[in-house]
């Protein structure tokens, strides 16, 4: 592929749009877990990361569904190799997201409450989700999925 086809299907705003709405489900899975065990009084960093892993495989199987439909081969066996690529590709993302969260949450430690739920908690989340999936966009189209190839 040239340099170009490579950019444009990096840049794809069909697929940026699927893998964005992809995003918004497995926030809601992340967002949702984490906090139910936050509230449960799982420490915070380990809810979060537990909360990350539901949606990363939550979203892996819908991108593997949707955005990147035409790509990769069908099967148990190619469908399994690639969530375990994309875990590993997310490795990057998922650091990336920890640290984020872990500096909001523990960094500016807002005390911020509704009806008794910790809502920093929440809000530190989202914020290193948002970071988190500029990074893992990159790495799983052109790792997981190699859209550049």
């Amino acid at each position: 592929m040239t340099d170009d086809g490579a950019l444009a299907a990096l840049a794809s705003g069909t697929r940026i749009g699927q893998f964005v709405s992809v995003g918004v489900v497995g926030f809601a899975f992340d967002i949702a877990t984490s906090t139910a065990l936050r509230e449960l009084g799982v420490f915070p960093e380990l809810a979060a990361f537990v909360g990350i892993e539901v949606a990363v495989v939550v979203m892996f199987l819908l991108n593997d569904r949707v955005t990147f439909a035409e790509e990769g081969l069908g099967g148990l066996a190619p469908t399994l190799r690639r969530l375990a690529k994309s875990n590993l590709v997310r490795a990057g993302g998922i650091a990336v997201q920890l640290l984020v969260f872990t500096a909001l949450f523990r960094g500016l430690a807002l005390p911020v409450s509704v009806a008794g739920i910790d809502l920093w908690f929440v809000i530190s989340r989202a914020g290193g989700i948002g970071v988190g999936m500029v990074v893992n966009y990159v790495a799983e189209s052109v790792f997981t999925w190699r859209v550049l190839e």
